[in-house]
């Protein structure tokens, strides 16, 4: 292994930091609402989310929030008796439906706070395609939901001279589950994110909806393809992962969009491999490359590539087996040559392997809290590193995954 000379990779400092939350997003109605994300906000003291019989009730008295669930006649209270106290009334009530998960949320003074929650699988099925068709709300604003944070984010590889798109993960109130892929607009020089759509999948192997995520979007001819990890209904209690594959025509630059799927199959041949996620695929003279993270369990992880002249075909080339908190693995060409580059929490750095997943170096770069992707954005004689840190929102109802902040950095000059 002949490691790669310093002058190949990069280096960064810090260079912005940003943190768009939006419980609905801007301008969009419950009209547009093709999968169970959904959300609605207003003054308060009550308002609901239904459809037909079935009722989603935000409820707050000036001193506590709660949440009340009317389904087949049956009506539950929820009520967090530590954290549903809003220490006053406060200025905005939320409610939002996230995958199977229904969550009220006040905001002011500060931001917005998970009062409770209800897990509705067994009671409605939120993924019924019709279901979702009949909602409808008698709040203020209602329309799709947003996001409380931002990770996995990844370049959509779309043709040269247009803007700068990134896929990512927008985190909802609670587990990967209450999460879904958006395409965002980045200004490369005020570094300003804008939300431009949002993608939902079906599965060849199950009915419904899921807000899969940890997605790559990429042009393929005239239209796109876009490989995902079915974290939209993980199961701690039942843990498997996979990727599949959608391939569209539609202009997923902007609006709401639902895609079909089918398995990407991808090669672990020795690897003890339980699961797999964070595809990214690169098309190259020869075939496809496609970086991903293969798991020995649940949660021990590294990353691994495949190759192959067709998607249907490809061959396992490496896998950094020695690691065991590592992902976002990541194929960037530095120096004329493919390089894979992965995250790897437990050292808090960013390694280089060569297309044997044989280590060659490393990004000198900050490390956040987490596992921040490291994404590279190509620019004229330059690169941003697109990341993410661990910082949640949300209070501690919604727990772990409401990350986080999207954190950039700058290469800085090397001397000639």
């Amino acid at each position: 292994m002949t490691p790669d000379p310093p002058s190949l990779l990069p280096r960064f400092a810090a260079a912005g930091r940003r943190r768009p939350v939006d419980l609905v997003v801007p301008r969009s109605s419950l009209g547009e609402v093709v999968a169970p994300y959904a959300a609605a906000t207003g003054p308060g003291p009550a308002f609901e989310l239904a459809s037909g019989t079935d009722r989603l009730a935000a409820r707050c008295d000036g001193r506590t929030a709660w949440l009340e669930v009317t389904t087949g006649g049956r009506t539950s209270r929820h009520r967090s008796r530590r954290h549903g106290r809003t220490g006053g009334p406060p200025r905005e009530l939320g409610l939002a439906l996230t995958g199977t998960h229904a969550s009220v949320l006040t905001r002011g003074p500060g931001p917005w706070v998970v009062r409770a929650r209800a897990d509705l699988r067994g009671r409605v099925d939120t993924r019924d395609g019709g279901w979702l068709a009949g909602l409808v709300s008698d709040a203020p604003v209602s329309g799709r939901f947003g996001q409380l944070g931002l990770r996995d984010l990844r370049l959509v590889e779309s043709p040269p001279g247009g803007p700068v798109l990134l896929s990512a993960t927008s985190a909802g109130p609670g587990f990967f589950d209450t999460a879904h892929t958006s395409l965002w607009e980045l200004d490369p020089a005020t570094l300003g994110l804008t939300h431009v759509s949002d993608l939902f999948f079906r599965r060849p192997d199950r009915p419904g909806v899921f807000g899969d995520h940890a997605t790559h979007v990429l042009r393929d001819g005239d239209g796109w393809l876009v490989a995902t990890s079915t974290w939209g209904d993980f199961d701690p209690r039942r843990p498997a992962v996979g990727v599949t594959l959608a391939r569209t025509a539609a202009d997923l630059r902007t609006g709401v969009h639902l895609l079909d799927t089918e398995p990407l199959p991808l090669p672990v041949d020795g690897l003890r491999s339980v699961g797999v996620w964070d595809p990214h695929l690169v098309r190259t003279g020869d075939g496809w490359l496609v970086g991903f993270v293969s798991a020995t369990e649940f949660f021990r992880f590294h990353p691994a590539l495949a190759a192959g002249p067709t998607l249907d075909d490809l061959t396992l080339q490496g896998a950094a087996t020695g690691l065991t908190q590592a992902e976002g693995t990541t194929l960037a060409h530095l120096g004329g040559d493919w390089r894979v580059l992965a995250s790897d929490q437990e050292a808090r750095r960013y390694p280089v392997f060569d297309l044997r997943m044989r280590e060659t170096g490393e990004l000198c770069a900050p490390y956040p809290t987490n596992i921040p992707w490291p994404t590279l954005v190509p620019l004229d004689g330059s690169w941003l590193l697109v990341g993410f840190n661990g910082r949640p929102q949300g209070g501690p109802v919604a727990g772990y995954g409401t990350h986080g902040d999207v954190v950039l950095c700058r290469t800085i000059p090397q001397p000639a």
